[in-house]
């Protein structure tokens, strides 16, 4: 008996760890039923042309063309990173907002010498409003502190999107879109000498590079609309060394080229 309980707490953390931790029926369904009987089918003739699949959005909320433009001019009035984090957190053009709990903007040092930019919040992140402090952000902490870094004293961290994606899914195009000219603009005011990337998301977000096993350990360079050009260094997300532990070794170094980068700079 004691197995079985072991065996469904060790599923149940997996669930956890793979962002599964919201029901979306009150009863679990078996998919391997057949369905119930219904009623045979219209002919083709009688079926009515299906309406086409338009996005529904909450009452009031913007376009993302006219959140896009909202975002952009909200973050240009920014003169400081702590007008910025104000901006972000009064912002309300992201739909992901209004499900979320909390606005997880940046963690670490202002104007620091690295900015690791990752994807989006998670569970642990929305609960307490800070990026990357869940078993992710605990690797995170280890990696950096491998190469002699620290939130605490020389690293500023922050994500592409500012609020949980339902489930922890991937943020869409449009969500991304969306937070951009934050994203840039806290580039910009905090000029760091590298940018780690962490993970996918941010790599094609910023550098327009699909594939992370491809563009991982190559040096790169950020360019905002503004003209501003930062190096930056795509390198495995916590979260999947997580679950990949043998790409440890190339996480590894990833890490020697960023801390020889840091160092020359």
């Amino acid at each position: 008996m004691r197995n079985g309980t072991d065996a469904a707490r060790a599923l149940l953390r997996w669930y956890v760890d793979a962002g599964v931790d919201e029901a979306v029926e009150a009863l679990p369904i078996n998919r391997f039923e057949a369905p119930p009987e219904t009623a045979a089918a219209p002919s083709r003739e009688a079926r009515a042309p299906a309406a086409p699949v338009t996005a529904i959005r909450p009452s009031g909320q913007p376009s993302a063309d006219e959140a896009i433009a909202l975002a952009a001019r909200s973050a240009a009035a920014c003169r400081t990173f702590e007008e910025l984090a104000s901006a972000v957190a009064a912002f309300d053009g992201c739909g992901l907002k209004a499900g979320a709990r909390k606005t997880c903007f940046a963690d670490g040092v202002p104007g620091a010498s690295l900015l690791v930019i990752g994807e989006a919040p998670g569970r642990d992140e929305d609960a307490v409003g800070r990026p990357f402090v869940g078993r992710a952000g605990q690797l995170l902490d280890k990696m950096l502190a491998a190469i002699g870094r620290s939130r605490k004293t020389d690293v500023l961290i922050s994500n592409v999107v500012y609020w949980r994606p339902p489930g922890n899914r991937t943020p869409t195009q449009e969500e991304i879109a969306i937070c951009r000219p934050f994203v840039e603009r806290l580039i910009e005011l905090t000029a760091p000498k590298a940018v780690m990337l962490a993970g996918g998301a941010p790599t094609q977000a910023l550098l327009g590079a699909t594939g992370i096993m491809r563009a991982r350990g190559q040096w790169k360079a950020i360019t905002l609309a503004s003209g501003f050009k930062v190096p930056a260094l795509p390198v495995f997300h916590p979260a999947f060394l997580l679950r990949q532990p043998a790409q440890k070794r190339l996480a590894w170094a990833d890490l020697q080229m960023l801390a020889v980068r840091l160092r020359e700079d």
